[in-house]
């Protein structure tokens, strides 16, 4: 299942997306990766049965009716967080039922990848998955396993532990997710999905900072400890010297440049470029 998602699928991701980030901030390790958990069990459903991922993305459908189905469905298996989650992906609009099963699935990865980041283990999250897309191309008999019944889910799962014993439970989390579904893929497209997820998810805590001028270690982590405060995550500050820089300082993050021009929106970073 390739993350080739166009139109108006890409937008309802996004809008998903920043409900995940909404509802990440703040949030334990142990917390995130239950609403990852949760979100999954919806993954999981969607995956299985062709009928409601249709039924949930017909346009012709009112957002007050899905809303409804997916409470009849889900209210009592998931947290409130997940469910919320939920309603706004299948409130936008989605180029193929497809889409909304792809799209789902990368924002349960993206949770789980949030509570490694929570942890303090993103890196190692990310260092394994490749580690372990390397074992699976070096070893057929593994890769026949996992490919093999898609029935023997507990034969399957059983082996991921085994394998991957001393694994961040991020990792297992997620290999352990994506054996219990593949949705006609290969384990090894679903590990690339996975790397893709978690590479996105990269993406949205890492800020982009040039300086006017050079910073000292103490203002670039009181910087970081500033925009992670915002965001209720923790966001690595990468930080660039460019005198030419409006303000004295530009920061790119998400989607998002913020400038000396507008600084007063990033009060808390102001004051830790400061020295405050």
């Amino acid at each position: 299942m390739a993350i080739h998602l166009g139109g108006s699928s890409r937008n309802s991701l996004a809008a998903t997306r920043d409900a995940l980030d909404k509802s990440l901030a703040g949030l334990s390790g142990d917390a995130a990766s239950a609403l990852s958990s949760d979100l999954f069990v919806v993954v999981n459903a969607l995956g299985q049965n062709v009928a409601l991922r249709r039924a949930i993305t017909d346009p012709s459908r009112s957002s007050a009716d899905k809303e409804g189905l997916l409470k009849q469905l889900f209210g009592s298996r998931i947290s409130e967080k997940a469910l919320a989650i939920a309603v706004v992906a299948v409130s936008n609009r989605w180029s193929s039922p497809s889409d909304l099963l792809i799209a789902t699935e990368q924002i349960a990865i993206q949770a789980e990848a949030g509570a490694a980041n929570l942890r303090g283990e993103l890196d190692k999250l990310e260092d394994e998955i490749f580690t372990f897309g390397r074992a699976l191309a070096a070893n057929q008999d593994l890769r026949n396993a996992l490919n093999g019944n898609p029935d023997a889910i507990s034969e399957k799962r059983a082996l991921v532990d085994q394998v991957l014993k001393g694994a961040t439970s991020s990792t297992r989390a997620l290999v352990g997710q994506v054996v219990n579904g593949l949705w006609g893929r290969n384990i090894e497209t679903a590990l690339s999905d996975i790397a893709h997820a978690t590479a996105e998810h990269r993406n949205l805590v890492v800020a982009l900072v040039q300086s006017a001028i050079e910073l000292s270690t103490d203002q670039k982590a009181k910087l970081a400890a500033a925009l992670s405060k915002q965001v209720g995550q923790p966001v690595r500050v990468n930080v660039e010297t460019n005198p030419k820089v409006i303000g004295g300082v530009s920061i790119r993050f998400r989607d998002e440049l913020i400038d000396g021009t507008v600084i007063s929106r990033m009060a808390d970073a102001s004051q830790a470029l400061a020295g405050k």
